[in-house]
């Protein structure tokens, strides 16, 4: 049941979560409601703290029934920063079935392990008639580990009643994860957009869990439960049990690397609350410093090292999917900006990076440019002289040249340097995560094959439609799965510091690298 097409056309998000509110029976609310969450016991490694549910379960909701913990296997483990990488983690993990009394054990080797530490149970139902998912619920179990010690590696192990991790048989499910350090030192980290579940999306987890990264950077459109992306209720073709297929494909890589998530458009999934994230705040524990966690939980922003990472929603200021047009009132940006002076300020802080979903820049056919973005980021962008930039959304491999004012301010060839304190900002689009590809409409350019051509046409999106535009910042075009590797290496006071970045095939081969250095604080 959804709402009918020639009303969703003409309705926001919230007001299509609101009409089938209203529409469903109470009995199909008593027995779904949305998402349902606990607490967090308080305990050694954790701080307890009580979450908010993205829409109230109805009262009388009956309780789950569980089954002999003994014959369930967790699954889907993905971890987290907190506020703080160097002291905090979140391990977030499913179960097929609700159990009981969900935990976590953690130490410093697998057979000195904590006591248990009671899990928070976030319990998401998909309401009856919704794809074909419909009266269906999962079960997400999370687990906020604070007063880590910076730079430290950790053994873990998820359990419930009748499954311990401890158990001598149960050994081999324990994973690692290691915070971050205390002082600037080298490290790598990895990103991509546009995943899904795939041959190709599996491949690409298996490289990167091969480059060793100390986090990783989803850009948006996660699992693809929802096909059509427009955030609408009127999409038959939804059908939540992606997510249990999606998270395990991922935890190969993600129980042991932190999987920072930003949301793209196939993340607004209508059913579960007025914003579309429900779901995404059930499955899903990300740093809560951002501007607005009841409308954009997937803003925040974490520092390693002597890196800042900040990631934002542009739902919030897309022309081309306007479900969530304008939902933070103009929040996001002043936030945005008031993280950018705050990390050109900091002394420890030498690069700035921002990811994203819709591009500022790019030339793909299905969706190029975001005119929203360009409109409201892409000067600040400039001002704070951000190091890099990484989109999804087209499934592509494109790289800009150093832009400012929206034009080449300087060529940045395979291999090449670019200083963003003088020269401008590098634009990364990194889709090709494994969802279908799509098209350039000028020839591919990449390392080995390099194809410069002066200007290529494309367009952006605009209020009201597509604005053709021809351009001349479209350094490398590579069409087919990836994903971008960066090295992070810092440097003595008023020395280089330097971001090697690398865009990276399925086959393992090179397709695009550059350098962004800046003079260390």
């Amino acid at each position: 049941m959804g709402v009918p097409e020639r009303l969703a056309g003409r309705m926001s998000m919230a007001e299509q979560h609101e009409y089938l509110r209203a529409t469903f029976s109470r009995r199909t609310m008593i027995r779904g409601g949305a998402v349902t969450l606990g607490a967090v016991a308080g305990g050694a490694f954790v701080t307890g703290s009580t979450a908010q549910a993205a829409v109230p379960a109805p009262s009388g909701a009956p309780a789950a029934e569980t089954v002999d913990g003994a014959l369930v296997a967790p699954f889907g483990r993905h971890l987290a920063y907190g506020n703080d990488p160097r002291t905090e983690m979140t391990i977030s993990w499913q179960v097929p079935v609700a159990v009981k009394k969900p935990f976590v054990r953690i130490g410093a080797h697998p057979w000195d392990l904590s006591r248990r530490i009671e899990a928070e149970v976030r319990a998401l139902h998909t309401p009856a008639g919704v794809g074909a998912s419909g009266d269906h619920t999962q079960y997400y179990l999370h687990a906020k580990l604070t007063h880590l010690r910076p730079g430290r590696t950790y053994y873990y192990g998820v359990g419930h009643d009748g499954f311990d991790p401890a158990d001598a048989h149960l050994l081999g499910t324990l994973g690692t994860f290691t915070t971050a350090p205390a002082h600037k030192a080298p490290f790598t980290f990895t990103a991509f957009g546009d995943q899904g579940v795939s041959y190709h999306g599996l491949a690409n987890d298996a490289l990167i869990l091969g480059q060793r990264p100390a986090f990783h950077l989803h850009a948006g459109d996660i699992a693809y439960a929802d096909p059509s992306g427009g955030g609408k209720t009127t999409d038959s073709g939804f059908d939540a049990r992606v997510w249990d297929q999606f998270l395990y494909q991922t935890e190969s890589v993600a129980k042991s690397v932190p999987w920072m998530v930003s949301y793209g458009n196939h993340d607004m999934e209508a059913w579960y609350s007025p914003n579309g994230y429900g779901g995404q705040e059930a499955r899903f524990t990300l740093p809560d410093n951002g501007p607005d966690r009841r409308n954009l939980p997937g803003v925040y922003s974490f520092t390693h090292g002597n890196t800042a990472v900040i990631s934002l929603d542009p739902n919030d200021i897309s022309f081309e999917i306007p479900a969530n047009l304008g939902i933070s009132g103009g929040t996001q940006t002043r936030w945005f900006e008031a993280q950018l002076k705050k990390y050109r300020a900091a002394k420890d802080i030498d690069f700035v990076v921002v990811f994203f979903h819709h591009c500022a820049y790019c030339t793909s056919t299905a969706h190029a440019s975001e005119g929203g973005v360009r409109q409201e980021w892409v000067p600040l962008f400039e001002k704070y002289q951000v190091d890099l930039v990484i989109n999804g959304h087209n499934h592509v491999y494109e790289r800009t040249d150093v832009l400012k004012g929206g034009r080449v301010a300087k060529q940045l060839p395979i291999g090449g340097t670019a200083y963003p304190e003088t020269d401008g900002v590098v634009y990364v689009t990194a889709g090709a995560a494994g969802r279908s590809l799509y098209a350039f409409s000028a020839e591919q350019s990449y390392e080995g094959h390099e194809k410069d051509l002066d200007s290529v046409a494309s367009f952006v999106c605009v209020q009201g439609g597509k604005q053709a535009e021809t351009v001349e910042w479209s350094r490398v075009r590579y069409l087919d799965y990836s994903f971008l590797r960066v090295d992070v290496t810092p440097a003595p006071k008023g020395r280089y510091a330097t971001l090697k970045v690398q865009g990276i095939a399925e086959t393992g081969e090179r397709v695009d690298h550059f350098t962004v250095a800046r003079r260390a604080k």
